[in-house]
C-alpha cells in the first residue's frame, strides 16, 4: 500500500498479459512498467509474473492478488464513470423543500423545464411550510428550499429573492356591500375571517401587519391550505386572507372580489434559500441557475 500506482500497473499488466500493451494503456514507457512491477514484487517479497510463450502470465500468488486488485480498480473506474455522469447531469438527484404555495405558483414550471432537459435526475420534493423547510435545510436534509418571506434569515443561510407576491382579502356576493369601497383595516374585526392555521410565514406576516396597525381579529375559520380558504370564501362563509394567485381565477370571473383598504398591505417575495455549509450537487446548481437567470431577465424587463 506504500504506492498505489504500482497496483495500477500490476492490474493493467495482468489484464493485458503484456508489458507493452500495459505501457500503452497507461501511457508510460515499458521500462517504467517493468520497474514498477519489480518494486511491487520487492515490497511484497514474492514473484507475481513469469514469462510465457506469448508475453507473461501470473503466478499463483499473482492470481490471488489480482482477484482483489481487479475489483478495486474496476470500482474506481466505475466511480469515475458515475461521477462524470453526475457532472454531465446524466445521473443524480435533488432534494427540495417547498410549501404548497411556492410549489404551485413558482417552483412547478421550473421543475417541468428541468425534467425535460435532464430526465435522468431524480427530484425529491418535501412539502412543508417555511419554518419546517428552513429547519430541514439547516439539518442538511434538503439541498435547497423555496420559501415565502418573511422568515428567520440568520447568517447561516443564503437567500435570493425570485418573485414578488401579494396578500389580499377576498369575499363573495354575501359581502357585496364592501365592494368598491375604501375600508379601514379596523373593519376586519367585524368580519368573519377565514385564515390559515398553524405556523406559516403567510399567517405570521399578516398577524404582524394587522397588530402593527392596531387590528386584532378572531378568525371564524382556520384552515390548513389556501385552496380551502378560497373554497370557503366562494361559499360565502367569510372573508378569506390568501395570496392573490390562489384567488386569481375567481377574481377575474367575478365570483370573488378583493377588499380595498386605506393601508396598503406590503408585498412579499418567494426566495430560494441554500445553506452555504452544504455543497450543492451539479444538478442542484443547474436548477438554481435556471431560476436565478429567469428572475434576472424579469428584473431587466421591469
Amino acid at each position: 500500500m506504500e504506492n498505489l500506482e504500482y497496483y495500477k500497473v500490476f492490474y493493467y499488466v495482468a489484464k493485458t498479459g503484456s508489458l507493452t500493451l500495459a505501457a500503452g494503456e497507461l501511457m508510460i514507457s515499458q521500462p517504467a512498467v517493468s520497474q514498477s512491477l519489480k518494486q511491487l514484487e520487492t515490497a511484497l517479497r514474492t514473484k507475481l509474473f513469469v514469462r510465457a510463450s506469448r508475453g507473461i502470465r501470473l503466478t499463483a500468488e499473482g492470481e490471488l492478488l489480482y482477484s482483489y486488485v481487479a475489483k478495486g480498480c474496476e470500482q474506481i473506474a466505475l466511480g469515475e464513470q458515475r461521477l462524470k455522469q453526475m457532472l454531465n447531469l446524466e445521473l443524480g438527484e435533488i432534494h427540495i423543500g417547498a410549501s404548497d404555495m411556492t410549489l404551485q405558483f413558482y417552483l412547478l414550471p421550473y421543475l417541468e423545464i428541468f425534467h425535460e432537459r435532464y430526465p435522468a435526475i431524480k427530484v425529491n420534493v418535501s412539502n412543508a411550510p417555511t419554518p419546517e423547510t428552513l429547519a430541514n435545510l439547516r439539518e442538511n436534509k434538503i439541498d435547497l428550499g423555496v420559501v415565502s418571506t418573511p422568515f428567520d434569515q440568520r447568517e447561516d443561510l443564503c437567500a435570493v429573492q425570485v418573485r414578488e407576491i401579494e396578500d389580499v382579502f377576498v369575499a363573495g356576493r354575501k359581502f357585496i356591500q364592501y365592494k368598491n369601497h375604501m375600508l379601514d383595516l379596523q373593519e376586519l374585526e367585524k368580519m368573519p375571517i377565514i385564515y390559515l392555521d398553524g405556523a406559516t410565514s403567510t399567517r405570521n406576516y399578516m398577524d404582524a401587519f394587522l397588530v402593527q396597525n392596531g387590528v386584532h381579529i378572531q378568525p371564524e375559520f382556520q384552515l390548513a391550505t389556501s385552496d380551502m380558504i378560497v373554497q370557503f370564501a366562494l361559499r360565502n362563509l367569510g372573508v378569506g386572507c390568501v395570496m392573490r394567485d390562489f384567488a386569481k381565477e375567481y377574481l377575474e370571473d367575478g365570483r370573488l372580489f378583493e377588499l380595498r383598504f386605506n393601508r396598503i398591505i406590503p408585498k412579499r417575495h418567494f426566495s430560494v434559500v441554500t445553506n452555504p455549509r452544504n455543497s450543492l450537487s451539479a444538478a442542484a446548481r443547474n436548477l438554481m441557475q435556471l431560476m436565478e437567470a429567469d428572475f434576472g431577465e424579469q428584473m431587466e424587463i421591469e
